[in-house]
């Protein structure tokens, strides 16, 4: 079974940084999306960045461009979010999550839009102004 869960959260104040990792178990193939979403209260989920695991393009929502990096560690198997230049708007759970392989071939940019198959529990990222 597919785990997902991510880690880092945290309060800082606008213009900080902050990095989430996240760890994906379970899976028998080592090719599929994994990405960053996010939803703040009373807002709709977000996609944020998005990667493919066998190496590729990453896709980015425009509101993160320039200050949000997606990495991954292959040898361990973590996936990274580097946000710098935070925004109190940046407030809201990021959830970690990763599709099915082969859900969207090696182009992972649809999943910012459709989503993925397997999630995180979240963990919130709270900016001040």
């Amino acid at each position: 079974q597919v785990q997902v869960a991510e880690s880092g959260g945290g309060s800082v104040q606008a213009g900080g940084s902050l990095r989430l990792s996240c760890a994906a178990s379970g899976y028998t193939y080592s090719s599929f999306c994994m990405g960053w979403f996010r939803q703040a209260p009373g807002k709709e989920r977000e996609g944020v960045a998005v990667i493919y695991t066998g190496g590729g393009s990453a896709y980015y929502a425009d509101s993160v461009k320039g200050r949000f990096t997606i990495s991954q560690d292959i040898a361990k198997g973590t996936l990274y979010l580097q946000m710098n230049m935070l925004k109190p708007e940046d407030t809201a759970m990021y959830y970690c999550a990763a599709s099915s392989p082969y859900k969207y071939g090696g182009s992972c940019g649809p999943a910012l839009d459709y989503g993925m198959d397997y999630w995180g529990k979240g963990t919130l990222v709270t900016i001040s102004s």
